[in-house]
């Protein structure tokens, strides 16, 4: 796996981290449709990630949290907009408050999810559309670039491990 590539565009409302695979497609897909590989990754290193629901289909909704070294939880969702299993996953994506519901205080964002077959492996692209450039900036400051680069930095022992076992 090549590291993570971060690219932001203030102008157009974007950050998309992209990372180039040594898997499959549909091997990439299962890092997103399998709850328990999401959890092996989401989360960056020291806040691992636990799914609480999964339901990855158009309407569905997903919800997780991460629990950091202190024991602290911070709790995100997702509204799954759109699914084209193997290629692309469009995700309304926010933070949560402790009963799983919406935290309206803080910025939601649109996230595109697309696995692109590469030579061998797969570019997995994860574009994150931002309302505002304040929204951009905000979450940027609360370290979402690093957090989801380190997260994705993740993934390469995962595939390393082979097959997957179903959730």
């Amino acid at each position: 796996m090549i590291p993570p590539h971060v690219h932001k565009d203030p102008e157009n409302l974007t950050m998309t981290i992209t990372a180039e695979l040594d898997a499959s497609p549909a091997r990439a897909w299962q890092l997103w449709a399998n709850p328990r590989q999401l959890e092996r990754w989401w989360g960056p290193p020291g806040y691992p990630a636990t799914v609480v629901a999964h339901d990855l289909c158009p309407g569905g909704r997903v919800s997780y949290y991460m629990t950091g070294p202190e024991g602290d939880k911070h709790h995100g969702w997702w509204r799954v907009l759109a699914v084209e299993p193997t290629v692309r996953l469009e995700l309304a994506d926010g933070f949560a408050n402790e009963d799983g519901t919406p935290n309206d205080a803080l910025p939601t964002t649109t996230m595109v999810l697309t696995l692109t077959a590469r030579g061998g492996g797969v570019l997995m692209a994860i574009e994150t559309r931002f309302t505002s450039l304040e929204s951009m900036e905000q979450l940027v400051s609360m370290g979402m670039e690093e957090g989801m680069a380190a997260a994705m930095g993740q993934i390469a022992a995962l595939l390393a491990e082979g097959s997957v076992a179903s959730a």
